[in-house]
């Protein structure tokens, strides 16, 4: 694959990428699709053994595949991206390789939000999204108590995912007030489709605890979770017997590679795009939850326009409108389940902030900037290069974390050694 030069190169093979690609390849363009998952689909169509492709999955990788101009690469990914419209990629089964672009379209997605909790490195914790992808890799969770808590419409995804597959989720924890969630219900009515997918996901609702401006406050247990401790409206507090929780604070758009790029970038952190989905670098396009978190069905119809607007064609009054359309539920979802103050509160200053290097909240608080916490305690220096605390330092102490220093993921030396050699023979 090294050396390799392609019309149209798309990051990210989740339902705005798959999109993108689909429509690109229609005008006979030579494109390659990166995805660093083992399987293409992303979080929303992600499978795995006990978990076939979806049918959208499959309807889309069929027709990408009969293009037979498409190149879909998996567990592949860009470790840094280099001048002259190139990237450095890298796999563990290939190694590292350098290829080229015409066009470079980003569908990198978005991140869940964790945010700390005394307790929340014990086994049996995860994110509430990272709970769906537990088990669609195969992690069994049948009989297990689970409590699923933070905020948004993925609680109500990943409760429905728990359920299929044997779980008794004994509670979820909402922490947006009663009120923002039931006119977040009643505006449902204005996208016909989302209503539909609801009533499917809060089936079997009843004898289920749905608490809403309530969090977890922490997980209690010896070895592994026995307990979540939730702090209910007016500061009261309820223990839950519970074997895994699952928590997460909605979505982060995933900027890293598109800010390496130079890409422009919003207040709240989405890349900054124009009508045609363009970036502010030339010759790059981004779709999909990195342009700003909406769900799959305004991923797609972005991947879409961004797949016409990279190989010149018409995009459409039509798709316009259609995009405009998901973009407001968007707004809603936002509206609805923006953080409020008590989920934004600090745990003790001894709970840990960053997992990799094992830094406390009191170290990092006691540091004026996200720049100056890493100098003296290495918070976000770790394996996943500040994802995680990052974003968690962002939403708790309103930090910028937007720096950002390729190479944008650990590689291997070999990689970095084949970037130099590609740089001084392009020189």
């Amino acid at each position: 694959m090294n050396g390799q030069h392609f019309d149209v190169v798309v990051v990210g093979a989740g339902p705005a990428g798959l999109a993108a690609a689909c429509e690109a390849a229609k005008t006979g363009a030579r494109v390659a699709v990166l995805d660093d998952n083992p399987r293409a689909g992303g979080q929303v169509w992600r499978n795995g053994p006990a978990h076939p492709p979806s049918d959208e999955l499959a309807a889309l990788l069929h027709g990408i595949c009969a293009t037979g101009n498409v190149m879909l690469a998996s567990a592949m990914r860009v470790i840094a991206p280099l001048d002259k419209g190139r990237l450095l990629i890298e796999s563990a089964e290939q190694g590292g390789a350098c290829i080229g672009y015409d066009r470079l379209i980003l569908a990198t997605g978005a991140r869940e939000l964790l945010l700390p909790f005394d307790g929340w490195t014990l086994p049996g914790v995860t994110g509430a999204g990272g709970l769906q992808a537990l088990i669609k890799g195969g992690v069994p969770v049948r009989g297990e108590r689970i409590v699923i808590a933070g905020s948004g419409p993925l609680l109500l995804a990943s409760l429905a995912t728990a359920r299929a597959a044997g779980a008794r989720v004994v509670a979820v924890i909402e922490q947006a007030p009663m009120a923002s969630v039931l006119r977040f219900g009643v505006s449902l009515g204005a996208t016909p489709a989302k209503l539909v997918q609801a009533a499917q996901l809060t089936r079997g609702f009843a004898g289920l605890r749905y608490l809403t401006s309530s969090v977890v406050r922490a997980a209690q247990g010896s070895g592994s979770v026995e307990r979540a401790i939730v702090e209910r409206a007016g500061g009261r507090t309820e223990t839950i017997d519970c074997d895994r929780i699952a928590c997460g604070y909605g979505l982060v758009p995933n900027t890293t590679l598109a800010r390496a790029l130079g890409c422009a970038t919003r207040a709240d952190g989405a890349i900054a795009v124009d009508e045609a989905q363009r970036t502010s670098v030339a010759n790059i396009f981004a779709a999909g939850e990195c342009v700003g978190v909406g769900g799959m069905e305004l991923a797609r119809v972005e991947g879409r326009l961004a797949g016409l607007a990279a190989v010149d064609v018409d995009q459409g009054e039509q798709l316009r409108r259609e995009r405009e359309r998901w973009q407001g539920f968007a707004a809603r979802v936002e509206s609805a389940f923006a953080l409020r103050d008590h989920a934004r509160q600090l745990p003790t200053d001894d709970t840990l902030l960053c997992r990799c290097e094992d830094v406390s909240i009191g170290e990092v608080r006691a540091h004026a900037s996200w720049r100056d916490a890493k100098l003296h305690t290495r918070c976000g220096m770790g394996a996943c290069q500040g994802r995680i605390c990052g974003g968690a330092a962002q939403a708790l102490l309103g930090w910028d974390v937007t720096q950002v220093r390729p190479p944008i993921h650990p590689a291997q030396i070999a990689t970095l050694i084949l970037a130099a050699d590609e740089d001084t023979a392009a020189h």
